[in-house]
């Protein structure tokens, strides 16, 4: 079982210092992989890309930290990562603001590479947040994309 740090949470986050937390966090350890997403400016509508103003993220407290928690020891099932750190964003988000952190550790890069990739699959598609977002027409809730499913459909075993 590898050890998890998970966080639902309004306030920003440092990178540098997740990542050198993960590293305290693992023993011999070879690979460190981490992803950072940031909240896009441009989104795509149905005729032509709009200006975001404004990404609205809403969760149930206690569904989402233990969504994130199995998602987290799923990982750590298929993988040989002896740590990983989730961190995910609520609230009011403005473009370029950062909105997900996911870091893995492992004694090889391919257990990191594909549990990181595995654990955002998932947090796309098993996760609990609801998205509305804003621009100059107003703000509307954000559809659940295929393309996300699609892509979590590869670790289906």
């Amino acid at each position: 079982m590898s050890k998890s740090f998970i966080s639902v949470q309004q306030q920003d986050f440092d990178i540098k210092y997740e990542s050198d937390q993960l590293r305290r966090d693992a023993s011999n350890i070879g690979a460190m992989v981490t992803f950072t997403g940031l909240v896009r400016e441009i989104q795509q509508q149905e005729h032509s890309p709009q200006q975001r103003q404004e990404l609205f993220l809403e969760h149930y407290p206690g569904m989402t930290g233990k969504a994130l928690q199995d998602i987290a020891v799923e990982a750590g099932r298929r993988w040989a990562i002896p740590c990983c750190r989730i961190i995910h964003r609520v609230g009011a988000l403005q473009p370029g603001d950062q909105i997900v952190f996911v870091g893995t550790a492992s004694t090889h890069r391919r257990d990191a590479f594909e549990a990181a990739e595995f654990i955002m699959d998932y947090l796309k598609t098993k996760a609990p947040f609801w998205k509305r977002q804003t621009d100059a027409s107003g703000s509307e809730w954000v559809e659940h994309r295929d393309s996300d499913d699609m892509a979590a459909q590869r670790w289906i075993k």
